[in-house]
């Protein structure tokens, strides 16, 4: 299962997935978008269902982990793909904050980091019947703390305290979650999937250089992460991430 999967990085995790020969459940929060982007997959052949899903919305969660379950008898892999960033898209008129905003503060974690916990929660009883459960958490390299302090780094110079707070409170739920789970045939991993080409912040389109698609990659090999491999890693394409 894959949320915020009707479109951007989601939809390309749920076409690679799906392609891959998966049954995928694409969770979104807008029935007619996941009812529309569902159609379109099947009627391409890919085995592909959906599920109304907002992760702001505890209720959501709990209906959605409960369709599941009576749809499917395990969950081989959770993508907590679902993630905003609203600080590149101030309203109009709004003053800038000397530091950060935080209602905005508030409302990157109520998705970047609440929902996905709400999202783990519920849906890991399915995990834990699966012969290889795998949790993805899709991250950044701007939640990393030691690339957030290395001028070296492209990421250096951008500052968006939530949106980097946020990610980097979902890399240490990753590392807890792997501790939890340790001995179980769970494993969790961050990945930061590269700068995608998505409509999370305005531009994005025109001046990320990596597609969706490509970036897809980066989840779906944690997503086929291997038994022997460690758990409570942090990705990315070309290798492991610094906390």
């Amino acid at each position: 299962m894959v949320t915020g999967g009707s479109r951007g990085l989601g939809l390309a995790v749920v076409e690679a997935l799906a392609t891959d020969g998966a049954t995928v459940v694409l969770a979104g929060r807008r029935p007619d978008a996941v009812r529309d982007v569902v159609a379109s997959l099947r009627a391409r052949g890919l085995d592909v269902s959906g599920v109304t899903l907002d992760v702001d919305d505890p209720a959501s969660v709990r209906s959605a982990a409960a369709e599941v379950s009576a749809r499917h008898d395990h969950l081989d892999v959770l993508v907590n793909n679902a993630g905003i960033l609203p600080e590149a898209s101030p309203e109009p008129g709004d003053e800038a904050p000397r530091f950060a905003d935080p209602t905005v503060f508030e409302r990157t974690f109520r998705t970047n980091v609440f929902g996905a916990v709400a999202v783990i929660e519920e849906f890991l009883p399915l995990l834990e019947r699966s012969r290889a459960g795998r949790v993805v958490n899709v991250s950044s390299t701007m939640g990393s703390l030691a690339d957030q302090q290395d001028p070296a780094s492209p990421y250096f110079g951008l500052v968006v305290p939530a949106y980097q707070a946020s990610k980097a409170a979902l890399n240490a739920v990753t590392v807890s979650l792997a501790k939890q789970l340790a001995g179980t045939r769970v494993k969790v991993t961050s990945v930061c999937p590269g700068w995608v080409q998505t409509d999370l912040a305005p531009g994005n389109h025109e001046q990320a250089p990596t597609p969706p698609a490509e970036a897809a990659r980066v989840v779906v090999r944690a997503a086929r992460l291997p038994d022997d491999a460690a758990s409570g890693s942090f990705l990315s394409a070309t290798g492991a991430v610094a906390w």
